[in-house]
């Protein structure tokens, strides 16, 4: 029932999704007042909530038009599960609004596979990636995303190697003028900190707690039994997951730099999606494929609760 709803792509699966993270996200933030008057944080929430569901949406496309899943809803509501699971999270305002354009960088980077303007693609990618690391200073590591993908589709043009530095130089120096005018240019030196959290503190689980390691364990074995699935698939598809796969290790890494109390965990739910899917995708039995989803979304809904308690 759950699983024939979600395969399918229609506006009511957004609809729905919507709704969904909507009434968790709020309940979330009415737990996590402390205090507080509604009305201030409001306009700050809504923008915040624009951005999840603007980004629901951009994996949508992304898994569409780069054919990294199949024709469904799975890696969106996957995506909106791990909101819900890792709801503590969302408390990250600059993470979420990094991983929003972190997955415009991806879906740009992902359609270099055409080989068609990759030139522009390439300015795109690194461009969006220079604007997320104004908002979390890491997310500049990235970029090694957009030099594989040169490496991987066009490396004899000289000029795409160049490229990237261009887009990441217009930003930085747009971001140079505005500080300049208003006098606040100690911004960069404050911002791009790179602390390095798994060499700073004494516990390896106050970089990474039980929940994290856990999910991080499970995407992995998921993302192996995909690949071993797909060995023998055409080759097109297998480079593109492994592109993804790059930014699910990116991403993990970058976890393992951050204290727990500001992990980054968000910055891979679109890869661990992707696989996720595809291994969903896999199962012949639809009955262990409703057992599945609907597991997956009570895990959710009670992971959610313990946070509230």
């Amino acid at each position: 029932m759950i699983s024939s709803f979600f395969g399918k792509t229609k506006p009511i699966n957004y609809i729905v999704l919507a709704i969904f993270l909507f009434l968790f996200y709020f309940t979330n933030l009415f737990f996590q007042l402390n205090g507080q008057k509604i009305n201030q944080v409001i306009p700050l929430e809504l923008l915040l909530f624009s951005v999840l569901l603007f980004s629901v949406f951009i994996i949508n496309q992304i898994v569409r038009t780069e054919k990294a899943t199949e024709s469904n809803s799975y890696t969106m509501l996957f995506f909106v599960l791990m909101i819900v699971t890792f709801s503590d999270e969302l408390v990250l305002r600059y993470v979420d609004f990094a991983n929003f354009f972190l997955l415009l960088a991806f879906w740009r980077i992902l359609s270099i596979k055409s080989t068609r303007n990759v030139k522009h693609k390439i300015f795109d990618a690194s461009l969006l990636i220079a604007i997320a690391s104004l908002f979390y200073d890491w997310a500049i590591a990235f970029m090694l995303l957009v030099f594989f993908v040169i490496g991987v589709y066009d490396r004899k043009t000289l000029k795409n190697w160049l490229v990237p530095f261009l887009g990441m130089a217009t930003i930085f120096i747009l971001s140079f003028t505005v500080l300049k005018l208003k006098g606040t240019l100690n911004f960069f030196e404050d911002h791009y900190q790179f602390s390095l959290g798994l060499f700073t503190t004494r516990s390896f689980f106050q970089v990474l707690n039980i929940k994290t390691l856990i999910y991080l364990i499970l995407s992995v074995m998921v993302s192996m039994v995909v690949f071993v699935r797909l060995r023998n698939v055409s080759g097109g598809k297998l480079l593109l997951l492994r592109i993804v796969f790059l930014i699910f290790l990116l991403g993990t890494t970058l976890i393992l730099f951050t204290p727990a109390d500001a992990s980054p965990v968000l910055l891979t739910f679109f890869p661990s999606a992707v696989f996720l899917t595809n291994y969903f995708e896999g199962i012949k039995k639809r009955k262990f494929q409703e057992v599945m989803l609907i597991g997956c979304m009570v895990l959710a809904c009670t992971l959610f609760v313990f946070h509230l308690n």
